[in-house]
Order: structure tokens, then sequence, then C-alpha cells
């Protein structure tokens, strides 16, 4: 129990957190048939969770700090097991919705934690040890969530994805009370609470914005104000964190090309690589018939490939420099993309196989690198905030992906559809069009709707492959006389406190 049930704790938060992000993929149809849900419904099913996620696991990281890991971390559990009860119980998409943001939350504080308990218990060999299980455990979530959501789907019913957390939740509070030790960050530290407002602002307002484009177009005025409000805000984040004595997010970090090259990775890879995956579920369970473990099955071609370079890369990449592993990955994912691009009316299932596997294949090369990367391109004090930063990041990335990817879908489709039609398609109600409008035209329409967003996926990909591959690069040796810049406002920051 010493020795492993502190990482058996952590381990199935993570597990449960992370299948929660895509076990709702192979279920949308589902739940849009039983709670009557439209396309912008369905997106808010995803969005609401991994939003709450992206935008206040830094704050719950920094609260964390001060109130205590393992405090938060069971309250993170708690909340977690709260929500999925009220989301199996979901009468309508607006409850579902605001479980599924209730969800995120207490994952937020679950995510924040699980690498500062494990610091605090694991040391040496042990630590290494203890965080190559949580990668692996990590990976495994994300990979195997379309295929337990397939099969709980077509078995019990989509309902039973949500109550599976609760015997995990609380197997998981008990183990974390009785071999986990409470922690804290160091003494003194502020919770910044502005700073954490504030970029929750940022991201809702961006995610609200992109949403509402792709139901009323993107000259909208709700659109644009929402996206203005967004960048009012990204403003006044910068600011407040810049006058900061405790940062969320210390901008001056994205002076450091390195840093900005791991962050708009991070921001694209999620994204990118499975922001897609909602609506080729739904082309693939509504156009193609199949069964929701069908339909799951089908993305295990990505799981695989994933898992054979995670499984084989960690040792014959050891030394590879990151912009490579996580620059290629990055283009590998792109490529992926435009190779699912070339759908018809008579396309099967068979058709995406070649790009999902390149997709895998980008992942396992992305996914282990990029947060060693972004603790490569700060200072070691700052190595937490990098951590924490990234992880935002991914998950931001992914909800702006399944917003912008929905609308570009629904754009697409309304060349051929009326927007109602469109949109109603998108949702996966086929069926409730099959009268008005012949098979071949709706098959042709969602095709075409893919085959437009997969192309904005891919060109997402290898634009971010190549500006890590041109940011991410080792430190030039320093040569007197010339300092960088983030580091010498670091240093003036210090001094200025110091002396005040």
């Amino acid at each position: 129990m010493r020795t492993w049930g502190p990482l058996t704790a952590v381990c199935l938060g993570t597990f449960m957190l992370l299948l929660d992000v895509t076990i709702v993929i192979v279920a949308l149809p589902d739940m849009a048939g039983a709670l009557d849900a439209s396309l912008s419904d369905l997106q808010w099913v995803m969005d609401g969770y991994a939003l709450a996620l992206a935008a206040l696991l830094l704050g719950t990281g920094a609260a964390a700090d001060v109130l205590g890991r393992r405090r938060t971390h069971v309250a993170g559990v708690a909340l977690f097991a709260v929500a999925s009860l009220l989301c199996g119980l979901a009468s309508g998409p607006a409850v579902l919705v605001a479980a599924r943001v209730a969800q995120g939350l207490g994952a937020a504080a679950m995510l924040a934690t699980t690498l500062p308990l494990l610091g605090s218990v694991y040391q040496g060999r042990q630590r290494s040890v203890a965080l190559g299980v949580w990668g692996a455990v990590s990976g495994a979530a994300a990979a195997v969530g379309p295929v337990l959501g397939g099969l709980l789907t077509d078995g019990p019913g989509w309902r039973w994805i949500f109550y599976v957390n609760l015997p995990v939740s609380v197997a998981a509070v008990w183990l974390t009370l009785r071999a986990v030790p409470e922690s804290k960050g160091a003494a003194g530290r502020r919770i910044d609470w502005a700073g954490t407002a504030l970029f929750a602002g940022v991201a809702g307002a961006v995610t609200y914005g992109a949403v509402r484009a792709g139901a009323d177009g993107w000259g909208d005025p709700g659109a644009l104000a929402a996206f203005g409000l967004g960048a009012a805000a990204l403003v006044c984040f910068v600011v407040v964190e810049l006058r900061s004595a405790d940062p969320l997010l210390d901008p001056r970090l994205f002076l450091r090309p390195a840093f900005t090259g791991v962050m708009l990775g991070a921001l694209a890879f999620t994204g990118a690589a499975f922001g897609l995956l909602p609506y080729t579920s739904i082309w693939l369970q509504t156009m193609l018939g199949m069964s929701p473990v069908g339909g799951g099955l089908v993305f295990l071609w990505l799981s695989l490939a994933s898992f054979a370079v995670a499984a084989a890369g960690g040792r014959l990449l050891h030394g590879v420099p990151a912009r490579f592993t996580v620059g290629g990955g990055l283009l590998l994912i792109g490529l992926g993309h435009f190779c699912m691009a070339f759908l018809d009316a008579g396309s099967t299932a068979s058709a995406l196989v070649p790009g999902l596997v390149l997709v895998g294949l980008g992942t396992g090369f992305t996914a282990p690198g990029i947060a060693g990367a972004a603790l490569a391109a700060v200072p070691p004090e700052r190595s937490g905030m990098a951590g924490g930063a990234v992880n935002a990041f991914r998950q931001l990335g992914y909800a702006i992906a399944v917003a912008v990817f929905g609308t570009v879908l629904t754009s697409r489709m309304t060349g051929t559809l009326p927007r109602e039609a469109a949109h109603t398609l998108a949702g996966g109600g086929a069926d409730a069009l099959r009268g008005a409008v012949g098979e071949q035209a709706l098959r042709a329409a969602f095709a075409s709707g893919l085959n437009t967003t997969a192309v904005v996926a891919g060109a997402v990909g290898v634009t971010a492959g190549l500006l890590v591959l041109a940011l991410v690069r080792p430190p030039r040796p320093r040569v007197a006389g010339v300092t960088d810049p983030a580091a010498a406002a670091l240093s003036e920051e210090r001094s200025a406190r110091a002396s005040g």
C-alpha cells in the first residue's frame, strides 16, 4: 500500500477524467435522439467539459498549493462523481451541459494535483517509474474511450458512460485518503483569482463565439460580441498577470520562442488530432448505419498506432530533440487528415483507416514529448507553471476545435442543403431528413462537409508542426553582454521585489 497506493489512487482519478473527454464521442447520436438535442447542444456536451477543464486547470492548481493538494484532489473527485450522476439523470440537453461543466471543474482539480502529489511521494527511480505508469494510464484512457463508450451505449445505454464513474470515484476517494499524504506549495503563495477568472473568460468567450457562429453565421452580432469580449479579456489577463506577484501564467514566458512554439503546438495538438472525431462518429452511425461499438472500433486504428509508437519510441527516440518528435508528430497528424479528405457518397469506414493510422502515429510521437518540451523551455522555478499551461492549452485547443470544426462542417453542407437541414444532419438527425431529402444527397453533403473540415484540421496540424520545428530550438550558448529577454525580465522582477 505504501509503495503502490498513492500511484493507484492518482491513476484512478486520471483515468476517469481523461476517459470522459472521449467516451461520449460514440454516444452523441443516441444522446441527440433521447434528449432531442441540436448540433449546438452536442457541441456543448463535448466543450462544456473540456472548456471547464482547460479554463480552471491553472487556477485550481494554484489553489491546491495553498489549500492542500490532497484535499483539493479529493474534493475534485467528489464533485466529479456528483456531476457524473447528474449527467446520467439528465432529462434535457441544458441539464446535461451544466453537469458536464461541473464535471470539468472536478476534473481540473484532479488533473492539477496529480503530478504534484506524485512528486511529493516518490523520489529518484521510483518517481520515474510512477510518472511512466501515469503516462501510460493517461494514454490508455483517451484511447479506450470510444470503444468503452460504444460498449456501454450498445449495452445498458448511453447514461451508463456516466454512471460507471461512481464506483471508481468511491474507490479513488477511499484510496487517496488512506494512502496519499497531504502536501502544499511554498508558504506565502497567494491565489490569483483575477487571473483565473480572466483566463476562463477568454476561453469561454472564444468557444461560445465559434459555436454561435456555426449556428447563426460568422457575421452574427452575438458571435462578434463574444469574440470582442474574448479579446478584451485577453488584454486584461495580460495586464493583470504582468502586475501579479504570483501570476497564473507569466506573459513574459512568451518572449521565449521555444515556449511560444510549445504552447502553439499544445493548442493545436489535441484539437487537430481529436476535434474531428465527434463528427466522424456521427457520420459512421447515421450515414453508414454502424452501431456505437462498430463506430468506436473504427477509431481503434488511431489508438493502436499511437500505442505502438509510444511503446517503441521511449527507447528508440531517447535523446532526439523534442522539436523533431513534437513537430514531426504534428506534421503526421496534419498529413493523416489530408488523407481523410477524399470521402464521397459511396465511401465506407475503410476510407478513414490510412488517415487514422497516420494521426495515431503522430499522436504517439507528440504526446510523450510535449510536456517535457514545455519544461525545458522555461527556468526551473517556472516548471510548475509551464506544466499546467501545456495541459490547459491542450484541453483548450480541443474545445475550440470541436466548435470551429462543427462550424466548418455545417457551412460546407449549406452549399447543397438548407441551413436548418445541414444542422440537423450534422447533429445526428439524418432519420428526420430522409423523407424529404434523398439518401444520396445526404451522404454527399455529409462527405463534402467532412472533407473540408479534414482539410482545415490538416492545415492546423501542418502549420503547428512547422512552427514547432522553427521555434523550439536548444538554447544558444550565452555570449558576454547578451541576455535572453525573458530571463532579463524575470531577473528584473525579482530584483524589484527584493528592493521593495
